[in-house]
């Protein structure tokens, strides 16, 4: 539960802390029953002793920060409608109640024989934080300086004889053709996440097996994308008690090689302490972490090499995404859309991690006032590289607050939009705007993907985003103009588009999507973008956020309506020739993920409750299904060793999404070569 993260938000507007009646406004019993829901809901992002963890401190320097006026009603509200951020909402009004007597209790606010109720809340006015509460905390967000411990490496084994991982700039522009590896995050610079392998086809795929489940021991939402160099893996795992792995492994065996595991700084975070994965050149490994720095490790033991600062994460930046590297550079983005920054794209020189250029993602011309300040426009997922055009193309996310548009009145870009830089330079070069002046959390956070389409006669170099509104959006890539919006891939409501009010506006896709960070797979053979979805009707509704440095700012609320309302996921083949349909495969739940293509004409993809599928890619049939026993909600890759194919995928479930977690990558093949292994669960 993120409960105390949004209370924050609140309170920006409003003292550090209650002036509590002489008699107490809330009783010791309600206090402890508080304490309970705390421990089940909050304190994994909070701490056991609210010292902070993914989530800031409860107690200390950002409450003292937080001053204005308000009363306890107006934090309930809040809370109420937000809470938990899993599940917004879900709670019982008493459970409410208790848990924010709990937040005041460990604030110093005395007990009395009077429980908080919804008739006293507004009784209860905001004022100065008891100095002796402030000085129980001791976590990232308090006056205490907190400085990370050292990685700690640990070596298993050698690289196997002869094994060379330093990848060059040659091997990862010629990535296409090269069976063996999957080099980068969308295995070639166009993100299209198709391999030429094809010894698994859409006909012998119900014989796969698993041949190794590498157990990380970091059990939280787990969105890796692994990447393979001549038969070694190297994986991220998430953020567990403020520590993060990077590891090693035996490709074909799933043995451990080594590890290093990063423990980090302070941190904020809205969606999952999640990371998705490495890049991989020069005989280095590079990591952008949660708490804003960026790790270059050496490929074939793990020490670290270097070790640099992107941006200070007190304010609220984060990393999550895979770093992206070319030509010397590492190019990474800025996660941190619920708070009032600015989003941002900087590449970096891969030999000393000094930084080469930065590019700003908000436009002051199109923000009123000076909002543009901290307007948003986060780049949450890894860029795609055209190298003949010199340009690095990504998405941006949603301006900020989300979903309150009063103080920013304007286009707001380069928010929602598709982006290309000079990848040398980091000059604007062309955009495309998904969705002017957002205030429905509609952002563009999918890869976007390269690829051909075909137009009176003429072959056309393209991007293409799956957007979070519903529309796959198909642009030239040469210029940013438009070629066509897709037809939609998800249900839409005629009131998409309204304003949200205070009162709330029941509207589809939701906040969600449309396609979240899910990177489709695109595939050369069928011409289809292969695309994980979500259906998930939602109530929006606004409420004013004041901004403070380091605080996170919504403006709104947007919650499940449930139970028995539209919660599922499409799982679409869309023609980019077209714009058109070709099949969907509807799952029982929202899908979040990542999708993988073969020339074996199969198409992979997870689910959240625990299936791991494959499709025939022309068809869309289901021809293969293994259960995991924890949320398929990372993208799935291929690659192959001594001339076997193999498929691999973290099993780890999803924090937005609260699908069961684990710890696991999976390693699959076909028995015929596989040896011993688990027998494939029946397709149903």
């Amino acid at each position: 539960m993120r409960l105390a993260l949004l209370i924050i938000a609140f309170l920006a507007g409003c003292p550090a802390g209650v002036q509590a009646k002489s008699n107490g406004d809330y009783t010791g019993a309600q206090a402890s029953r508080g304490a309970t829901l705390y421990t089940q809901y909050c304190a994994q992002c909070h701490g056991a002793n609210l010292q902070g963890e993914s989530g800031p401190a409860l107690t200390g320097q950002i409450l003292r920060a937080a001053y204005g006026t308000g009363t306890a009603a107006q934090l309930y509200d809040f809370i109420s409608r937000q809470m938990p951020q899993d599940k917004p909402g879900t709670l019982s009004q008493q459970q409410y109640l208790d848990a924010t007597a709990y937040v005041l209790s460990r604030n110093g606010f005395p007990a009395g024989n009077t429980p908080l109720g919804i008739g006293t809340l507004s009784q209860v006015r905001m004022s100065q934080q008891s100095t002796s509460a402030t000085a129980t905390a001791t976590g990232p967000n308090t006056d205490e300086i907190v400085r990370a411990a050292p990685p700690v490496r640990n070596v298993y084994a050698q690289l196997p004889a002869g094994t060379n991982v330093n990848v060059t700039d040659s091997m990862m522009l010629n990535a296409d053709p090269d069976e063996n590896n999957w080099l980068l995050h969308g295995r070639t610079y166009d993100n299209q996440r198709y391999s030429p392998l094809k010894q698994i086809t859409a006909d012998n795929a119900k014989s796969l097996s698993p041949v190794a489940l590498v157990q990380t021991g970091m059990t939280a939402s787990f969105e890796t994308t692994p990447v393979v160099v001549n038969g070694v893996m190297y994986i991220t795992t998430p953020v567990v008690n403020s520590k993060m792995m990077i590891m090693a492994v035996n490709a074909a065996t799933g043995e451990r090689l080594w590890d290093v595991t990063y423990n980090l700084g302070p941190f904020q975070i809205c969606c999952g302490p999640v990371n998705r994965g490495v890049a991989v050149g020069y005989g280095r490994i590079y990591v952008a972490t949660l708490d804003d720095h960026l790790l270059a490790l050496d490929a074939a033991d793990g020490h670290t090499v270097w070790q640099t600062t992107i941006v200070s994460s007190q304010s609220g930046y984060s990393e999550t995404l895979a770093p992206q590297i070319y030509d010397g550079m590492v190019i990474v983005g800025s996660a941190g859309g619920e708070w009032a920054l600015r989003g941002f794209v900087a590449a970096y020189d891969a030999k000393t991690g000094q930084q080469r250029w930065r590019w700003m993602a908000t436009d002051p011309k199109t923000y009123s006032g000076n909002s543009w300040q901290g307007g948003g426009g986060m780049v949450w997922t890894t860029p795609a590289i055209d190298p003949k055009l010199g340009l690095v193309i990504f998405s941006t996310g949603n301006p900020n607050p989300d979903l309150d548009g009063t103080n920013r009145r304007g286009d707001n870009l380069y928010s929602d939009s598709i982006v290309a830089l000079d990848v040398h330079s980091g000059e604007l070069k062309w955009y495309y705007q998904e969705v002017k002046h957002d205030v429905w959390d509609y952002d563009a956070v999918s890869n976007v993907v390269l690829f051909d389409v075909h137009q009176n006669g003429e072959t056309i170099p393209a991007a293409g985003e799956a957007g979070k509104v519903g529309w796959v959006f198909i642009v030239d890539r040469r210029t940013g103009k438009l070629i066509r919006r897709s037809d939609p891939y998800v249900m839409m409501s005629k009131n998409m588009f309204s304003t949200p009010t205070g009162a709330g506006v029941d509207m589809l896709p939701g906040a969600n999507g449309g396609a979240e960070w899910s990177p489709p797979a695109y595939s050369p053979q069928t011409h289809y973008l292969y695309i994980l979805a979500m259906d998930q009707l939602m109530h929006f509704t606004t409420k004013f956020s004041p901004s403070a440095s380091g605080l996170i700012r919504l403006g709104s609320a947007f919650t499940n309506v449930a139970p028995g309302a539209i919660q599922d996921g499409p799982f679409v083949a869309l023609d980019v020739e077209t714009g058109k349909i070709a099949w969907q495969y509807k799952a029982p739940q929202p899908l979040i993920g990542g999708a993988l293509a073969t020339a074996g004409n199969v198409v992979f993809m997870g689910e959240g409750n625990g299936w791991f599928d494959a499709f025939n890619a022309k068809t869309g049939e289901r021809v293969w299904r293994y259960n995991l026993g924890a949320g398929v909600n990372a993208p799935p890759i291929t690659y192959q060793v001594n001339g076997e194919q193999y498929v691999a995928v973290a099993a780890g479930g999803n924090f937005q999404l609260t699908f069961p977690y684990g710890d696991t990558v999976a390693i699959f093949k076909l028995p015929s070569t596989a040896g011993a292994g688990s027998k494939a669960s029946p397709t149903t």
